[in-house]
């Protein structure tokens, strides 16, 4: 069994980054804007520590890149390289992390309709964002 080639885990998951920043501005902007509000007034949110909470979710966005295109690479050798395997990379985590917001979601700090429309569109990039960074992965040097 081979060593994750570390160089192409940076560059996958730098890249898988920024593609998860695109789009989850696309989808927090435009796509949830009305969840979005809705979830910072019922919440009584300052707008400042909203806004200022985005470098946070830019750096969250970036980890999140770089774990998908790891866990792609941790199972490349069981499951093959390719698309197949950067979707169950990408549907596991994804899993996980719906798993957490379902948590929440009965916490009150979601709603069902913002939960369920969040975790279908949070899927989507998911499996895009991890597309991007396996096709960059290689086992090669």
């Amino acid at each position: 069994m081979g060593r994750i080639n570390v160089g192409r885990l940076v560059m996958g998951g730098l890249a898988a980054g920024v593609v998860a920043n695109a789009l989850d501005f696309v989808v927090n902007t435009y796509l949830m804007e009305a969840e979005s509000v809705d979830m910072i007034q019922r919440l009584n949110l300052s707008q400042e520590v909203v806004a200022a909470s985005l470098t946070t979710w830019i750096v969250v966005d970036f980890i999140w890149g770089l774990v998908l295109v790891f866990a792609y690479a941790a199972m490349r050798p069981r499951f093959g390289p390719g698309p197949t395997t950067a979707t169950i990379a990408g549907v596991t985590l994804w899993l996980a992390v719906a798993a957490v917001f379902a948590g929440l979601m009965s916490m009150g700090i979601y709603t069902m309709q913002a939960y369920i429309k969040s975790s279908v569109l949070s899927l989507g990039t998911t499996l895009i964002t991890v597309m991007v960074g396996a096709a960059i992965y290689k086992e090669e040097q």
